[in-house]
């Protein structure tokens, strides 16, 4: 992407150049960025929601005032999906709004293709699910603008304060500025965070299904952004985040607000004390059941920055109180080469994927300990990215587990030699449900680039930009080889913890801030920085709370599991 340009000046008035597709057209006066569109890329302008300019998301109905290079957002783009959905999710709020006035919306989290809400106070017929559904196609089939304007902070607190939106009025009374823009339709005005659509006309496709006690909001397809995608039902998936939403009423800390609160008034201690209990007595709940059912071989899968290498370590030492003498094996260590990893389109090695590590050594290794064999165990040099020559010799006995960790342990293909009965199958994930407010969720897959860019830059000696680089294709991976299998776990663990923004926000801005704004990748930087910026910062006299074990140790440091035994 080229630099910004300058105004250029001619008899006609201001006239601004811009660079689209590869393409460079001139312009004799500003104009909104539709309209620019439809005058260089004709019908497939249709396609486009919104443009990336130098460090910004530029809406349709933008006036572009000064030559500028501009990369086209589409649905099939990240940034394009949550556009649609904020802009969507408005068009559900107009509708309960008018059908159910005396209730408020709750959007909890995302499932599959889609949203799940519930309505509080009302559990939701499919009737009921269906006349909203109803009412949101009449709104947009009147094509009604989404209207921009800027409130003074005092302006936005008392409107929000009137509609008995405490939540987003409490968090905008942390946010130190002076103004906000507020979006208006059909008489509801919103506060959404983040880039709209210029009208309800544009959302083509949708669909809601009740899911009791609430509903999901079906996004269009990924791969066809003209229909809605299908409903993927996900029971695990939901009962994690039904219990860590049940925790979150239960510490009364729901929202960023409830959580600055705490910081605000030094009450942080007990809610990380509380927070790291709970993570232990699921740990140990889920040790116990593990020897209840014999299982022999422990898989443990997540995506990347789930913390499943301290997960595993701990759910050792919860085996070993029960008596076990649990193993670690690393599926990392059965990587191939780096000459016969299989490649991505753009021709780099694909590390996500299945066929990179050597699967069938993998499953005669397991098969061969687990029969009580001496096995020579691979160990991976990730230095020269080839095996290293010596092996390791192992050999187990009766009483000791396999615990084995990586990003594809819930895959079939591994188990397929392994006796059902001695397997446990466990999904690990960081699903956060502190959520900004009632209207709008942090995103779990931005809870976890956090953690990510974190970590690199702390322990791997990794810069944000190189993090940022290689996100699209770990995300692709997990799209591919992690989510489609997350329903086969026997158990699924929620490494998420409910105080973490709050310190991670003192390792996070100094980092982020490292992109420059002219990178392609800064608009998920962008994106995390407003999302930290909605936070205070946690004193660092607490940290010394943080236990030594916790996960999130792995991402700040202070981690002591792998420090020589004194």
């Amino acid at each position: 992407m080229g630099q910004q340009g300058r105004p250029v000046e001619g008899k006609g008035g201001q006239r601004v150049i811009i660079h689209l597709n590869g393409y460079q057209q001139e312009f004799d006066k500003p104009r909104t960025l539709g309209d620019i569109l439809h005058k260089m890329l004709g019908g497939q302008a249709d396609e486009v929601l919104a443009c990336f300019r130098a460090g910004e998301v530029l809406e349709l109905n933008n006036v572009v005032e000064e030559s500028a290079a501009l990369t086209p957002i589409t649905y099939r783009d990240e940034e394009g999906k949550r556009i649609f959905e904020r802009s969507l999710r408005f068009v559900l709020l107009m509708a309960a709004k008018e059908l159910y006035p005396d209730y408020k919306l709750r959007i909890e989290h995302s499932i599959g293709q889609g949203v799940y809400i519930e309505m509080e106070g009302r559990r939701l017929t499919p009737a009921d699910v269906a006349s909203l559904e109803g009412m949101m196609w009449d709104l947009i089939e009147k094509d009604l603008p989404f209207v921009r304007t800027r409130w003074s902070r005092e302006e936005a607190i008392s409107y929000f304060v009137s509609q008995d939106e405490m939540d987003k009025a409490n968090l905008l009374s942390y946010r130190p500025y002076n103004f906000f823009d507020i979006y208006t339709c059909g008489g509801l005005s919103e506060y959404f965070y983040g880039a709209m659509l210029p009208s309800t006309g544009m959302l083509k496709a949708f669909a809601l299904r009740a899911r009791a006690p609430g509903l999901v909001l079906l996004l269009p397809d990924k791969d066809n952004p003209d229909k809605a995608s299908d409903y993927i039902s996900l029971p695990k998936h939901m009962a994690v985040f039904a219990q860590s939403n049940y925790w979150c009423k239960v510490l009364r800390c729901a929202t960023a607000a409830e959580l600055n609160n705490l910081v605000a008034h030094h009450k942080l201690r007990d809610f990380i004390r509380v927070n790291e209990a709970f993570h232990s007595k699921t740990l140990s709940e889920i040790a116990e059941d593990i020897v209840n059912r014999g299982a022999r071989a422990v898989f443990i899968a997540g995506p990347s920055s789930s913390g499943k290498t301290t997960f595993a370590n701990r759910l050792s030492i919860h085996l070993r109180v029960s008596g076990m003498e649990p193993v670690i094996l690393s599926m990392d260590d059965f990587y191939r080469n780096r000459d016969e990893l299989p490649l991505e389109a753009d021709g780099q090695p694909d590390l996500e994927a299945l066929s990179a590590l050597d699967v069938p050594f993998l499953r005669e290794c397991i098969n061969s300990l687990l029969s009580g064999r001496e096995t020579a165990m691979p160990r991976f040099d990730f230095t020269t990215q080839r095996r290293a020559q010596e092996p390791v010799m192992m050999k187990i006995g009766p009483n000791s587990p396999l615990i084995i960790e990586g990003i594809h342990g819930l895959n079939p293909a591994l188990h397929e030699q392994v006796d059902s009965r001695l397997i446990c199958r466990i999904y690990i994930s960081q699903l956060t449900t502190i959520n900004l407010d009632r209207h709008n969720r942090i995103r779990t897959t931005d809870a976890r680039l956090l953690r990510r860019i974190i970590r690199d830059y702390q322990f791997r000696n990794t810069p944000p930009m190189r993090t940022l680089e290689m996100w699209d294709s770990v995300r692709r991976g997990e799209e591919k080889w992690i989510f489609p299998y997350q329903e086969n776990a026997d158990i699924v663990f929620n490494s998420a913890l409910h105080y973490e923004l709050s310190i991670l926000k003192n390792f996070s801005d100094a980092i982020l801030h490292q992109v420059p704004t002219d990178s392609p990748h800064y608009i998920k930087v962008n994106r995390l920085l407003k999302i930290m910026n909605y936070l205070l910062p946690a004193s660092p006299e607490v940290y010394d709370e943080i236990p030594p074990l916790s996960i999130l140790r792995e991402f700040i440091g202070g981690n002591t599991l792998y420090r020589e035994q004194q």
